[in-house]
């Protein structure tokens, strides 16, 4: 159904990476051509960074009614052979594959076009999560649930003439998979980066007059240590989301103003969910930055709103829906989400996903995140969130990066190590934390290192943290 309507195109580019482009009867045509090389295989597996042939395998494989498996190509060998082993028989696109997609074939000609060799309850792509804390697991998304996402978030062809959206994002996140669909969708020019750099990035924006972006938070942090100073220079930028993990406050303040005329989105969602579930829009950014009233500030650290057609629900730890105001795990539910996983549904009995991130809403509906459950530390029976605690650290001048992790305590059952990136005094820091939060929040010890482990996409890797720790902090 999407490429159907985005071949109505013609002979406009619809993606570009590396300095070439595809027009949108290009991208029908090596579509069709890649489908007729597909089929016969079980799936496909997209194992490269972006690349121009990646929208071409993706409906590739949507046409051959076989799913799209884009892989981390950046694991291990032993993990990498793991995840291949799980799909026997399927056809693997390495980097050297691709640029073989872009020459189109003439026996793609009798390819029919439409999508339903398939119906809307099959696979269209397999997405393992990040394996941050164990084995990545198998997130099934079926075409219906891309499809609900696209349909409830994006107006067809509401694009204007000249619009470009760059993505910098991994093609095997579910970012970048639902903002290939979603811009090719609503008309705008999708301009890939193979590899992030922050000045490669702003060069980007200025050069292809880039007017929607998305980036993660370790991205839009670099973006911002990138222009000290001043303006960053990309005039025509209306929209900037970003997400994917916990941004820290001053970041977004400082990109607030260094994009002075762009509008800001905050987007929360999870692999299971088919992208964003929840968006802090442009004029809840402005106004939050310009808010006196500190309930309203706080809203900077809010993921915003439930998106058309989603319903969001905080429960206590016994199940009931709590209050407004009052913590909890979020559920979510709607035609969008999947929360399956190789065959398995997460999904209670009322269609509700358990997403196992602890977080309020706020009388206005406003979604707060304070982490995820499987964090949350545990001091002399006090639940505590290390968002808490991290989000005051990073006030402090000489922090760049906070990372709040739960050491065991045989007194405590759990004692509260704080670990910086920045410059400073531990005691210190320690004592700035101490006056702004109540003394079994303060952090039992703060140490600096260089950076933090965390993923491709900027998740923190509490294991790999916790883990080394627990070796020096024994």
């Amino acid at each position: 159904m999407i490429l159907e309507m985005v071949a109505s195109g013609g002979d406009r580019p619809v993606v570009t990476a590396n300095g070439r482009s595809l027009t949108a009867s290009d991208l029908l045509a090596r579509a069709r051509a890649a489908a007729h090389r597909f089929r016969g295989h079980p799936a496909v597996l997209y194992l490269s960074p972006s690349h121009l042939a990646y929208p071409v395998a993706l409906f590739g494989a949507a046409l051959a009614g076989i799913p799209f498996v884009p892989l981390n190509y950046r694991l291990g060998r032993n993990q990498l052979t793991r995840l291949l082993a799980r799909h026997p028989g399927a056809l693997v696109l390495r980097q050297a594959d691709l640029d073989e997609l872009l020459s189109a074939d003439e026996a793609a000609e009798s390819t029919e076009l439409s999508e339903p060799a398939q119906d809307q309850d099959s696979v269209a792509v397999v997405l393992y999560t990040s394996g941050t804390t164990a084995e990545p697991k198998a997130a099934l998304l079926r075409h219906r649930h891309l499809l609900a996402y696209v349909l409830n978030t994006q107006e067809f062809a509401s694009a204007e003439e000249g619009d470009a959206a760059l993505v910098a994002v991994p093609p095997y996140h579910v970012a970048g998979l639902m903002n290939l669909l979603t811009n090719l969708y609503s008309g705008r020019r999708l301009v890939y980066l193979s590899a992030f750099d922050a000045g490669e990035w702003l060069r980007t924006a200025r050069g292809e007059r880039v007017t929607h972006a998305l980036v993660v938070p370790t991205m839009l942090a670099r973006i911002v240590a990138e222009v000290p100073t001043g303006d960053a220079g990309t005039p025509t930028l209306r929209s900037l989301a970003y997400g994917g993990a916990r941004t820290p406050r001053p970041v977004v303040e400082r990109a607030l103003r260094i994009f002075p005329d762009t509008g800001f989105v905050n987007a929360y969602g999870l692999t299971e969910t088919a992208s964003s579930v929840a968006v802090l829009g442009p004029d809840d950014h402005r106004a939050a930055l310009a808010a006196t009233d500190p309930a309203l500030r706080d809203r900077l650290g809010s993921v915003g709103r439930p998106l058309p057609g989603v319903e969001i629900e905080i429960r206590d730890d016994d199940g009931r829906p709590a209050p407004a105001g009052e913590t909890g795990l979020v559920f979510v539910r709607g035609d969008q989400i999947s929360g399956e996983y190789g065959g398995r549904s997460a999904l209670d009995a009322d269609g509700w996903f358990p997403t196992r991130d602890r977080g309020r809403l706020d009388a206005d509906g406003y979604l707060f995140i304070e982490g995820r459950a499987d964090d949350t530390i545990i001091r002399g029976g006090e639940n505590i969130a290390p968002a808490e605690i991290e989000d005051v650290l990073v006030t402090h001048p000489g922090v760049l990066e906070a990372a709040v992790i739960g050491v065991p305590d045989p007194e405590w059952g759990q004692r509260i190590v704080a670990v910086v990136v920045g410059e400073g005094d531990p005691a210190e820091v320690r004592q700035w934390a101490k006056d702004r939060l109540r003394s079994s929040k303060t952090p039992d010890a703060v140490v600096f290192r260089a950076e933090l482990p965390r993923t491709e996409t900027g998740k923190l890797l509490r294991r790999t943290l916790l883990a080394e720790l627990e070796t020096t902090h024994a």
